[in-house]
């Protein structure tokens, strides 16, 4: 999921201090596990932006925020608020909000959360960052990201840095080798990661801004005809 904060109200007031009506977007996937885009959320800061003397003309929570034509289709039946309004207030992440600013290109959208990171909530809103998107996946070989884990990326064992299975940039966490070697060990696949010690990385397949259109499945693989013989 993707992992989004509030942002302070301090720096939202720089951005509002001209503005009076507003029209309020949340999200119902990742923003509201969050706690940053779901109905309490919506309501507090419109009583916010109320207590300020400022006025909404209504809000909704999205289905999924960062899908385009389905979030047109939902606001289609709040065109009257949304064009009495003079801004856009948006509770999602950062794909979210990039939603609405292609929806209307001619009105102020406004981000509400910082987006963090792609991660796993271990318990109720305790996150944590499990995937840094690299666009090249090796947990088939290493067990756990070791992109993500290591502050340095390494991909072939820690740096000379690490001192007693501790990291060098962090030494309260253990190294992320230390974590792949013991689930490698666990699963006995550690015989299986000797045979495929990984080569430099192809960061080019993390360069943005990304594109991708996806498939309906996988391909089959293309077997010999004996009759071709």
């Amino acid at each position: 999921m993707i992992v989004s904060n509030r942002k302070d109200l301090k720096e939202i007031e720089k951005y509002i201090e001209n503005l009076d009506k507003f029209f309020l977007i949340g999200c119902s996937e990742c923003a509201t596990l969050c706690g940053t885009g779901n109905e309490e959320a919506i309501l507090n800061l419109k009583q916010w932006l109320e207590d300020n003397h400022k006025k909404v003309t209504g809000w909704m929570i999205a289905k999924t925020g960062c899908q385009i034509l389905g979030t047109k289709r939902e606001l289609s039946q709040y065109k009257e608020a949304i064009e009495q309004a003079q801004c856009i207030m948006v509770l999602s992440c950062g794909a979210g909000t990039q939603t609405i600013t292609e929806l209307f290109e001619e009105k102020p959208v406004i981000p509400l959360n910082d987006t963090l990171f792609i991660g796993n909530m271990r318990r109720f809103r305790e996150f944590e960052e499990r995937c840094r998107a690299c666009g090249e996946c090796f947990l088939a070989i290493t067990g756990v990201c070791v992109v993500t884990l290591c502050p340095k990326s390494m991909l072939n064992g820690p740096c000379g840095g690490y001192k007693e299975g501790r990291c060098e940039v962090n030494p309260l966490r253990k190294c992320a080798w230390i974590i792949a070697y013991e689930t490698l060990e666990k699963r006995g696949l550690m015989e299986k990661f000797y045979e495929n010690i990984l080569g430099p990385k192809d960061w080019s397949k993390a360069n943005s801004p990304r594109q991708l259109k996806a498939s309906t499945g996988y391909s089959k693989s293309k077997t010999e005809d004996p009759k071709e013989k």
